[in-house]
């Protein structure tokens, strides 16, 4: 026969009882909460201590912990936790600063084959050196207790962000060479568009401003197998077998006017001095004779050739370099149109031979030709005088 509590009962008042019964069927509450509340209401429904402990998969001592507590000071007091004076940290402030100081120098320097820290392997080399470091309080330190120290101080080791270094000097002055450039173009297209609402005829412009780019290594990709169409209510996408064959690439030199959006290209092999060169004869073969070229481009070898000067030095005065800096080249708003040709007649683009890349990338500029857009740079906040560097 199973012997009684010696424990008195536990008696709630009503709302009590109610604040008990919805805490211990929360799915929301906090785990401790929901597993005193348990114990509580165990209890005062008659359950002994030897009862709950084996219910609730715990030890008497913790039944008893909190039946005593509610006992002497009442059920909402007595499922509260003790306050107590603070322990001392275990893992002082100068065992954390060593651990980030580790995780800041790369696993190769303190002789290992990786060159970031995974989580576990920072976490592994603390507990083997701290003792010899004077932290044996991290000897144990597990791969969470490392993750939180990092976390304290937004240390993210693991993970590698690219940044470009500016190792021009005098980037900040060509980048506003070329803003000039630009906001010089958007002045003279607003004063077109005012002249054009007033029935007026525009000045034909004495200078033209094109920008110019390269786009190197355009893959000519060939399908393996047929692409299968869409099948409305089975397969809604095209279908293309994964292989693929590669059968060479093509370099996309390219001029774009910025007052009317007209695209001249030449589409090559290769991209060397010769090329770029073909392509100044062909923008001097387009515009007037009477006109200034001013090319927006960047420091690329072939643009600055020799080559490349003993033809423009047989015609003087007819182009105006702008370069921008180095490492701007996201200066050149001629980026804007390879942008374009990726979103549209490049994207997913398989063709059979090199000469179908070819011919279809020059179709595709004929018809951004047949509706040309002008590219404008709005952005002329590094202008002003007091502009931090972009």
């Amino acid at each position: 026969m199973a012997s009684h509590s010696k424990h008195p009962k536990l008696i709630l008042l009503d709302e009590e009882q109610h604040a008990l019964d919805q805490l211990r069927n929360s799915k929301t509450a906090a785990a401790r909460e929901v597993f005193r509340a348990q114990i509580m209401s165990r209890y005062h429904a008659g359950e002994t201590v030897s009862e709950i402990a084996r219910a609730l998969k715990t030890t008497r001592a913790s039944v008893l912990k909190w039946v005593d507590k509610a006992l002497q000071m009442g059920v909402e007091a007595g499922m509260k936790d003790t306050p107590h004076k603070p322990r001392e940290a275990m893992i002082t402030d100068d065992a954390k600063a060593w651990v980030v100081s580790v995780a800041c120098c790369k696993p190769k320097e303190f002789g290992y084959a990786a060159e970031l820290w995974t989580r576990s392997a920072l976490a592994l080399h603390v507990r083997t050196h701290a003792k010899q470091e004077g932290f044996p309080a991290l000897a144990n330190a597990a791969k969470a207790t490392v993750q939180r120290i990092l976390t304290a101080q937004e240390l993210q080791p693991h993970k590698v962000r690219y940044y470009l270094e500016r190792r021009d000097l005098e980037f900040k002055a060509k980048m506003k060479t070329v803003l000039t450039v630009y906001q010089e173009v958007s002045l003279y297209l607003d004063a077109i568009e005012k002249k054009a609402k007033e029935d007026r005829d525009a000045t034909p412009p004495t200078m033209i401003t094109v920008a110019v780019d390269e786009k190197p290594g355009v893959q000519a990709i060939a399908n393996t197998a047929p692409d299968l169409p869409p099948v409305p209510g089975k397969h809604p996408t095209v279908s293309r077998d994964h292989e693929y064959e590669r059968l060479g690439t093509l370099s996309i030199l390219a001029s774009l006017d910025l007052l009317d959006g007209h695209v001249i290209v030449r589409v090559e092999p290769r991209h060397r001095s010769v090329e770029f060169v073909s392509l100044l004869k062909d923008l001097d073969a387009y515009y007037p004779p009477e006109c200034i070229i001013r090319v927006v481009l960047d420091n690329h070898s072939a643009h600055l050739s020799k080559e490349t000067r003993s033809y423009l030095a047989e015609h003087p005065n007819r182009f105006r370099y702008v370069l921008t800096p180095t490492h701007g080249s996201w200066l050149n708003i001629a980026e804007t149109l390879f942008g374009k040709m990726a979103r549209t007649f490049l994207k997913h683009i398989r063709v059979a031979s090199v000469q179908e890349l070819k011919d279809r990338i020059l179709l595709g500029v004929a018809e951004i030709n047949a509706q040309p857009v002008v590219h404008r740079w709005k952005a002329f906040d590094a202008l002003s005088e007091d502009a931090d560097m972009v």
